[in-house]
């Protein structure tokens, strides 16, 4: 199943990726190349073979002429926010790589002759905060809470390039789904062992996304003009943190009876740190993606699930 192409026919692009070694960046390199798309590699070293150039979050861009006439930038570099506990210092340094970072790297737009004509953004789901069953479109307001002020302010730093460049996209994304890292990798052997279940009574809502879905519409914010602002990268079948236990459990055939209790991951993370990530519920649709035809490979979290682990 393939998404509907944009009404103008899309011819080979330059792309530049910061972020291209993490996992959805990597994804989305290899689908850039696989449909005869150039890409660019925005590296924080020293650039070690070709299609790579150098970039320092502090300071903007280095290599100015790897990135002059670019057809899309597409950000997707940032510190991790499930790596450690949220200390204070471990908090600014998520802020710092978000928005000290994009607000740097639009401000070397403007040494550029030929600025990037499209730039697209990541941002986060966690921009709506905990919001209990009420859906949630781009239209909804920010939520509160740690998360939700680092994406207003991610996302404003990224509006920022709205004076340089012709279009800005900011890619709002649910949970990633895939067997090779994040959220799902992490959770597979203690699900494997009969140990899984649903956090706490299991009724908040978690955005969810599988990973070639991702790449497919990055593609598609990229090479759309149509799209601009806040489009959320979630799969349209909501789950509750209880339904995708239950999933997964079905995909691994095995029991999922063992409940977490919210007073553990507090006790374990810190109270912030486990509201926010795994406590808060965000019931989030993909209306523009939607709207503009997009067509999701793996609409359904059974499917997706199924397919990635290969059970199905």
């Amino acid at each position: 199943m393939a998404d509907r192409p944009p009404a103008t026919a899309v011819r080979p692009l330059r792309v530049a990726v910061t972020g291209a070694s993490g996992l959805v960046g990597a994804c989305f390199c290899e689908l850039l190349a696989e449909r005869g798309h150039e890409t660019v590699r925005l590296v924080r070293r020293t650039p070690a073979r070709s299609g790579e150039a150098e970039w320092r979050p502090a300071a903007g861009l280095v290599a100015t002429s790897a990135v002059e006439g670019l057809d899309a930038l597409v950000h997707l570099a940032g510190e991790s926010i499930a790596s450690g506990r949220w200390s204070e210092t471990r908090k600014q340094a998520i802020r710092d790589s978000r928005v000290a970072g994009t607000a740097a790297l639009v401000r070397s737009f403007e040494e550029l002759r030929a600025p990037p004509r499209v730039f697209v953004c990541a941002s986060a789901t966690g921009f709506y905060g905990d919001r209990g069953d009420r859906r949630l479109d781009e239209s909804a307001a920010p939520g509160e809470g740690f998360l939700a002020e680092v994406c207003v302010a991610w996302e404003a730093a990224a509006r920022g390039a709205e004076r340089t460049c012709e279009r800005v996209a900011l890619t709002r994304f649910g949970v990633v789904l895939s067997s090779e890292g994040g959220a799902l990798a992490r959770m597979l052997l203690p699900f494997r062992l009969g140990l899984g279940g649903p956090i706490d009574a299991g009724r908040q809502y978690m955005p969810w996304i599988a990973l070639a879905d991702v790449g497919r519409a990055l593609i598609r914010v990229s090479t759309d003009d149509t799209l601009r602002g806040p489009v959320n990268f979630v799969a349209p079948e909501e789950a509750t943190n209880r339904d995708f236990t239950r999933a997964l459990g079905r995909a691994l055939h095995r029991p999922t009876a063992l409940r977490v209790p919210a007073f553990a991951l507090r006790v374990a993370l810190g109270r912030e740190m486990a509201d926010e990530l795994l406590l808060a519920s965000a019931r989030v649709v993909p209306a523009r993606l939607t709207e503009h035809g997009f067509e999701f490979a793996h609409p359904r979290l059974d499917g997706a699930l199924q397919a990635l682990l290969g059970s199905g």
